[in-house]
C-alpha cells in the first residue's frame, strides 16, 4: 500500500531528525562507515641482526600492527611495525584475504613508514584517507586499529590532552607529539587517529601503566610525506649543539643580555655540526627563523602553546638554510646555517639502529665493535641470564652522558674474544673501551682497522682507556686468522662496511 504525500513527508522528516540526532550524539558512528574499509592490519615477519655475534642473525619472529590507506594507494603506518622485516602481508578491515606488501620508505626517527601493494585489487572499494590539521587541545578523536588478540577492528575514543615535544621510543628523538587519553595497545600501533573523517595523527606508543597514548601529529606526518616525494627519506634536521637555559639573572648579566633579550646559551658545537664556524661557545641564540626563543628554550608554535625551540628547525628539510639571531659579546647579529645533519646525528653512542648490519672487525680472535644501543640491549639481556661481566654497566655511562669530540667520534670496544692459543690471557676480556692501537689514537672503528692493517711492526698493541695493554704477535695473528674464523663459523673477519679498507 502506497503512503500518501503528507505521510511520506512526515516519515522523511522523522528519518532526518533521527539521523541528525544520532550524528550529534556519536559522530564517530558515521565516520566509521566511511573509514573502516581503509584501515589495514599488517602482519610482519622480521629478523634482527645479532650484536653479540655480529656475523649472525637473531632468528625469525612475528608481530602485527595497523595502518591506513592514503593518497596514491599507499599504506601509512609506523616504522616500528615493519623494522627489520623479511616478509609482510596486509588485509583490510572486514576483508578476509591477505595480500603481500613491501616497504617503500621507512623513517625510524619519526616512526613512520609507507607500504605498497602490487596487487591493485587490494584497494578495490577503499577510500584514500585525507590528512587533516594539527589537533587542538580537547579535540575529540578516534583511534582505529587491530589490538593484539584478535583480527577485528577496534575503535577507541579519546581527547587530545597535550601537544608538545616528546621522546619517540623508536629513535629517542625529541619531536612534536600529541597526547590522548585513549589506550594504544600492542597491535594498534600505526593505526590512524581520526577527527572529522581526516587523519590527525598516527598512533605510535603508550605511557607505561596508564590509559594514555601518543600519536605522531600532522606536522610530522606532512614533513615525512613531503620529504619522500623524491623517493628517499633524508631526515628531520638539527643544528648539532649542546645548549642550556638562561633563566638566572647573573648568567644573563655575564652574557650581556638586556631586559628585552631572551634565548638559550650555546655550550658546545659537536663534530660534524653545520653550526661549526658559524656559532661559538658562549653565543646566545635569541631567535630562529624570526621566532623568539624564551629563556627556558621554548617557542610559541600556536597561540598560548609552547614547545622546544628545535621545532622551528625541524619544520625545515635537510640542506635548507635557517636564519638565527644571536648575541655575541653584547652585539646582536644574524647568522645562517645550512641544515645538513638529521636529529640524533651528534651522539657518541648511536641510538637503536634498524635494517642495518652491525660493524665488527676480528684480529687474533679479538672481536672489535662500535658501541651502539643495540649492543647494550643485548648485553643487558645476557646479564639477566647469567652473563658475568660488569663492564657493560661502566660502558653504559657513555650512552647516558658521553659526547662526541674531535678525537673520539665513536666508542670502540673489544667486545669479546674468540678463544685461541694466540690470545691466551685475554680470553675473559669483554666490553673494554679501546683508546690507542699501535700508537695511534682511535676515533672510529675504521681508525682501528687502518692502525692494524698498516702496522709493519712485530706486535699489535691495543691500549684501553685505563692504559692496560693487549699485545699480539702480528705474524701469528695473520697465520691463525682463517683457523679462528673457521673454528667459530665466522664467514668474514669484518663487516661489509669495512671491506673496502
Amino acid at each position: 500500500m502506497l503512503l500518501g504525500g503528507n505521510k511520506m513527508k512526515k516519515l522523511l522528516l522523522i528519518v532526518i531528525l533521527v539521523v541528525g540526532l544520532s550524528w550529534m550524539l556519536n559522530p564517530f558512528l558515521f565516520a566509521q562507515t566511511n573509514i573502516t574499509g581503509s584501515i589495514v592490519k599488517i602482519y610482519t615477519v622480521y629478523n634482527k641482526h645479532s650484536y653479540s655475534r655480529p656475523w649472525q642473525m637473531m632468528g625469525q619472529e612475528r608481530l602485527s600492527g595497523s595502518g591506513c590507506i592514503i593518497k596514491g594507494n599507499r599504506i601509512l603506518t609506523n616504522a616500528h611495525v615493519v623494522g627489520d622485516y623479511t616478509f609482510i602481508q596486509v588485509k583490510r578491515a572486514g576483508v578476509a584475504k591477505k595480500f603481500t606488501a613491501e616497504v617503500e620508505i621507512v623513517a625510524h626517527e619519526c616512526d613512520l613508514a609507507i607500504l605498497k601493494v602490487k596487487d591493485k585489487s587490494f584497494f578495490t572499494g577503499a577510500e584514500q584517507l585525507e590528512i587533516g590539521a594539527l589537533a587542538e587541545l580537547r579535540d575529540e578523536v578516534a583511534t582505529y586499529g587491530f589490538p593484539a588478540g584478535g583480527d577485528e577492528l577496534a575503535i577507541t575514543e579519546g581527547v587530545v590532552s597535550r601537544v608538545e615535544h616528546h621522546i619517540y621510543a623508536q629513535s629517542e628523538a625529541s619531536l612534536l607529539s600529541c597526547q590522548i587519553d585513549a589506550a594504544i595497545n600492542p597491535g594498534s600501533s600505526g593505526g590512524p587517529v581520526i577527527k572529522d573523517n581526516k587523519i590527525v595523527g598516527v598512533a605510535f606508543q603508550a605511557a607505561a601503566g596508564e590509559n594514555i597514548g601518543y600519536m605522531v601529529p600532522v606536522p610530522v606526518i606532512n614533513h615525512f610525506l613531503k620529504d619522500i616525494e623524491d623517493g628517499k627519506y633524508d631526515g628531520i634536521p638539527a643544528i648539532g649543539i649542546s645548549w642550556q637555559k638562561i633563566e638566572n639573572p647573573d648568567m644573563r648579566s655575564l652574557y650581556k643580555m638586556s631586559e628585552n633579550h631572551t634565548g638559550v646559551l650555546v655550550n658546545k658545537i659537536y663534530p660534524g655540526s653545520p653550526a661549526k664556524g658559524v656559532l661559538k661557545s658562549g653565543d646566545v641564540i635569541l631567535s630562529a627563523e624570526g621566532v623568539n626563543i624564551a629563556n627556558d628554550g621554548t617557542v610559541e608554535f600556536r597561540e598560548n602553546e609552547r614547545t622546544f625551540f628545535g621545532y622551528v628547525v625541524q619544520k625545515k628539510y635537510i640542506d635548507d638554510k635557517a636564519e638565527f639571531k644571536i648575541l655575541r659579546d653584547g652585539k646582536v647579529m644574524k647568522v645562517e646555517i645550512k641544515l645538513s645533519i638529521p636529529v640524533n646525528y651528534c651522539h657518541l653512542v648511536p641510538r637503536e639502529q634498524y635494517d642495518i648490519a652491525p660493524t665488527y672487525y676480528v684480529v687474533g680472535g679479538l672481536v672489535f665493535q662500535s658501541l651502539t644501543a643495540n649492543y647494550m640491549t643485548e648485553r643487558f639481556d645476557d646479564y639477566e641470564y647469567g652473563y658475568d661481566s660488569d663492564n657493560i654497566f661502566n660502558v653504559s655511562t657513555y650512552y647516558d652522558v658521553g659526547e662526541p669530540t674531535a678525537d673520539r667520534r665513536e666508542l670502540v670496544l673489544l667486545a669479546a674474544v674468540l678463544a685461541d692459543e694466540i690470545n691466551v690471557g685475554y680470553q675473559d676480556l669483554e666490553d673494554i673501551v679501546i683508546s690507542y692501537v699501535n700508537g695511534k689514537k682511535i676515533s672510529t672503528i675504521k681508525d682501528l682497522v687502518k692502525a692494524v692493517e698498516e702496522n709493519k711492526g712485530t706486535y699489535h698493541i691495543f691500549v684501553d682507556e685505563h692504559g692496560n695493554k693487549i699485545v699480539l704477535d702480528r705474524k701469528k695473528a695473520d697465520e691463525r686468522r682463517e683457523l679462528i674464523l673457521k673454528k667459530y663459523k665466522v664467514s668474514f673477519d669484518r663487516s661489509e662496511d669495512l671491506k673496502e679498507l
